[in-house]
């Protein structure tokens, strides 16, 4: 066809170039069609050494895993089961790295103790809000081992005998450390003397509680004597005068912030460990119900008396408190 003029069209109704005909045409129209493809696809480039300035010779030197000791960190996994169960293996990952946690909670709690002990509130604020989230992090934990059903767990579970998270030290040690002094299960660790030793001294030492009261005395709170040298292998018990001092301190927190943002840090703490506690009973009734525990306990009726057991009893206690008299009583006295 022919367009005005006598000038050639290819099949496309693309004016020809003079003196070419359709054919001519579409070749044309094919190059320029590949140079409008080829200006959206992206240049193809040299590959560049990612690799520039890492260290790769690392003979006699200090390597991550040295560092952090993966080799016996990576071999402590032994599981007992024969033929090896799969699912072993994530118990005993759940229980070591909620042992390493621990750890670390410990570390902080002491160093946080030593802080208060010294009058240095404000330092220690920084620790008590990272052991709070070091709660949070095994609190979120136990949903891995929730996916551990009954009939896996039941494959396995003899391969523990007497093993039992009772005889966690440094779970215990976290709970003496905090306050809460059951005695009685010291003997769990008598077959270890330097455990039992480390435990002895830490019941009959003061408790972070104990500290922040000793604190608030120094600082001319109305803490009672006999609140300050109670034996102190015995668990705190509630006082009057206590929940007075703290009732001043939340009613009036102007001039004593150190304090009441301190009462609020325990109160952080305590929360998180009643949380704890609470999701180790589910967990545990999902997977064994109502059996008794491997080191001997109730089990889940055992677990179920430790879910409400607050480690600071007056800083729940003035929560009630605070504010003008209502008329109403708590406890026998006037709310």
């Amino acid at each position: 066809a022919d367009l005005p003029g006598g000038q050639p069209v290819g099949q496309s109704g693309a004016r020809c170039p003079p003196g070419a005909g359709p054919d001519s045409s579409s070749h044309s129209l094919a190059r320029l069609d590949l140079r409008r493809r080829t200006r959206h696809t992206v240049p193809v480039t040299q590959p560049t050494n990612q690799a520039a300035g890492v260290i790769t010779d690392l003979h006699g030197k200090l390597d991550y895993a040295t560092y952090l000791q993966l080799d016996p960190l990576l071999a402590a996994q032994r599981p007992l089961s024969r033929p090896e169960h799969h699912d072993e293996l994530l118990f005993i990952i759940q229980h070591q790295t909620t042992e390493l946690w621990f750890k670390l909670v410990i570390h902080e709690l002491r160093a946080a103790m030593a802080l208060v002990a010294k009058d240095q509130l404000e330092p220690s604020f920084k620790i008590l809000a990272r052991v709070k989230h070091i709660q949070a992090q095994l609190l979120s934990q136990w949903s891995v081992l929730a996916t551990l059903t009954p009939t896996e767990y039941v494959q396995f579970r003899h391969v523990l005998g007497p093993a039992s998270g009772i005889q966690s030290h440094q779970n215990r040690l976290i709970e003496y450390l905090l306050g809460n002094r059951e005695i009685r299960y010291l003997d769990v660790f008598r077959h270890k003397p330097a455990i039992f030793a480390e435990l002895d001294a830490a019941i009959r030492a003061p408790s972070l509680y104990d500290e922040f009261l000793r604190y608030l005395a120094r600082r001319g709170h109305a803490i009672p004597r006999d609140v300050l040298e109670r034996d102190l292998t015995k668990t705190h018990t509630p006082s009057d005068a206590v929940l007075a001092v703290f009732k001043n301190i939340y009613d009036k927190p102007e001039g004593q912030w150190d304090a009441y943002e301190m009462a609020e840090k325990l109160v952080d703490i305590d929360e998180t460990m009643m949380l704890w506690r609470y999701r180790h009973l589910k967990v545990v009734q999902r997977v064994i119900g109502m059996k008794r525990g491997t080191g001997g306990t109730a089990g889940v009726n055992y677990l179920k008396t430790l879910v409400d057991l607050p480690l600071f009893p007056e800083l729940w206690d003035v929560r009630t408190m605070v504010g003008p008299d209502t008329g109403q009583t708590y406890h026998g006295k006037p709310v």
